[in-house]
């Protein structure tokens, strides 16, 4: 299996596909402060699997906090929107993911254009801290803060670049990304299947609460996840996520393509 870069190093990942099932794309964005890395695994299955595949590296990621403090949401939105149509024009039917940050991410790309389905897992669409809610001006007055951590994670580690601070400028334009993302939940009419962390200390059950409330679309299914934390791609129940996103992409892919690669 031929890849655009190596799994050990941040960097944008793509596979043309093989097989029938390479008429089938999946876009698969990462999370705020990660990389690729993050949802590699994911990657390689669905690659494996003969599935045509790209993970953007998104701007200001894979290096350091100074480089994404200088990007804002609209660059993030807009080179996974830009990865989505690429693969969108190679292929004959093309689903959108993500992780987190990149859950909200995809959702958006899904509300503006016609996706075949959205697999998402833990997406964040609102946070925990309420301070948030002021962050347009404790930025001026606080540069940096320190990332989440998660009480007792399970999942692997990945090294995404120096993200030891968190810019609040970039929490700023999180802010604006989920807000954005929200707004356009009404217009999302495609299948959407939610994996949620029982265990999830970094996105608060008010964002599957959201999409519950808002979401266009009338198929909506969502699998717990019982025995991970917030990135659950890396975790103890990445399996189940790898096994039922294959089965959605196949049985909401056209008939026309699902019909000779199922």
């Amino acid at each position: 299996m031929r890849e655009s870069s190596k799994p050990s190093t941040p960097a944008a990942f793509s596979y043309p596909g093989h097989g029938r099932n390479a008429r089938i794309g999946i876009a698969i964005c990462h999370g705020f402060t990660g990389s690729p890395l993050s949802v590699m695994p994911w990657a390689l299955h669905l690659a494996g699997q003969g599935f045509a595949v790209s993970v953007p590296l998104l701007p200001g990621h894979g290096t350091d906090w100074r480089e994404l403090a200088r990007s804002g949401w609209r660059e993030w939105a807009g080179a996974f929107d830009a990865a989505y149509v690429e693969l969108a024009g190679r292929t004959e039917a093309c689903y959108v993911a993500g992780l987190s940050m990149g859950g909200a991410v995809a959702l958006r790309t899904a509300s503006r254009h016609p996706v075949a389905g959205v697999a998402v897992v833990n997406p964040g669409l609102s946070f925990y801290d309420r301070r948030v809610r002021i962050i347009g001006i404790l930025k001026y007055f606080q540069r940096t803060t320190l990332p989440i951590v998660e009480a007792n994670p399970t999942a692997a580690t990945t090294e995404d670049g120096d993200y030891s601070r968190t810019p609040l400028a970039a929490v700023h334009q999180l802010k604006k990304l989920f807000a954005a993302a929200r707004r356009g939940l009404p217009r999302v009419t495609a299948p959407v299947l939610v994996f949620k962390s029982d265990n999830d200390d970094v996105v608060p059950p008010s964002s599957l609460a959201m999409i519950r409330r808002r979401l266009g679309s009338a198929d909506l299914g969502v699998i717990p996840l019982p025995n991970s934390g917030h990135v659950a791609t890396l975790d103890n129940d990445a399996p189940v996520i790898f096994e039922n996103s294959t089965r959605f992409f196949h049985e909401h892919a056209p008939h026309h393509v699902s019909s000779e690669t199922s």
